[in-house]
């Protein structure tokens, strides 16, 4: 199976009303750097502070009346938005939880009702402590961070708003971790604009997006890799590759330092407050690639 734009646009409809529809800034600070006219979408103005509540809210507006208690993991923002997503749907979210997650995202995700459960800040263990959960739980549902067809689906209704707020726009600069995001971006931006330029933002420390591009397979992160932009620490997942590897035209890896730099200047000069990841894509635009 496969996400398709029809896909996304029921996802739109779905999640309309509960999800916000996010502004588009500029800033003559970057287009003056960089030399181009730059459209920033502002998804860290989003609920829950993230773009993730779009790919929960549509896996978890996929769900039958019966299905009351939705399990996951996840180190913070994918956490917040299942268990929002919960709450606003009148469901319970189980959340496992790395010993190491910020303590500001568990907070945030107990306020929003959640039961998190603790366990070690391990891939193995994160999986293991929810299969657990969806065995005990009778009726539990699973829904992953970005492996999941109506997540990748959800998170690809940014590329609609964004078309829609700037229709002329020839390329979109995406961060890439785990794939949901960029995978449903370009599912939604090609269909509607075959020729648009889809650009992967990757940290170099975490490139397995730059390395199967360039080997034209699906390459897996051997260690987990030690970088600042912690939302981009995990590897393609298996349904975002084949639509990654389709549609994404280009990937670019940046440094630490340039990462670290862009996401001040964003902070500084747009008076925006950004997590590092949303710096990857930044930095990119103004790198000379």
């Amino acid at each position: 199976m496969a996400v398709t734009l029809e896909d996304v646009q029921a996802a739109a409809e779905r999640i309309k009303g509960k999800a916000t529809y996010t502004p588009v800034f500029t800033s003559s600070t970057f287009n003056k750097r960089t030399g181009l006219d730059l459209h920033f979408k502002c998804e860290a103005m989003q609920k829950g502070g993230s773009f993730k509540l779009r790919g929960a809210l549509n896996a978890v507006g996929k769900l039958s009346d019966e299905q009351k208690d939705v399990v996951t993991h996840s180190s913070g923002n994918h956490a917040q938005a299942v268990a929002l997503a919960c709450q606003l749907t009148g469901r319970t979210a189980h959340i496992v939880m790395p010993e190491n997650a910020p303590a500001v995202k568990r907070a945030a995700v107990i306020d929003y009702g959640a039961r998190v459960i603790t366990c070690q800040s391990t891939q193995p263990a994160r999986e293991a402590a929810a299969q657990a959960e969806l065995e005990a739980i009778p009726n539990s549902v699973l829904i992953p961070p970005y492996d999941h067809l109506d997540v990748i689906a959800g998170q690809g209704t940014m590329a609609l708003e964004l078309l829609e707020q700037v229709p002329n726009l020839d390329m979109i600069i995406v961060p890439v971790g785990g794939g949901g995001m960029l995978a449903g971006i370009c599912v939604a931006a090609k269909a509607l604009k075959p020729n648009i330029v889809i650009v992967a933002a990757e940290p170099a420390r975490a490139d397995d997006c730059f390395r199967s591009i360039q080997a034209q397979e699906h390459i897996l992160l051997k260690e987990y890799p030690d970088t600042v932009a912690d939302g981009l620490r995990t590897s393609l997942g298996k349904h975002n590759w084949p639509l990654i590897q389709q549609h994404v035209d280009k990937v670019c890896t940046v440094e630490e330092v340039d990462i670290i730099r862009a996401q001040r200047l964003v902070i500084e000069r747009m008076k925006i407050l950004i997590e590092p990841s949303a710096g990857v894509p930044a930095a990119v635009a103004l790198s000379e690639e």
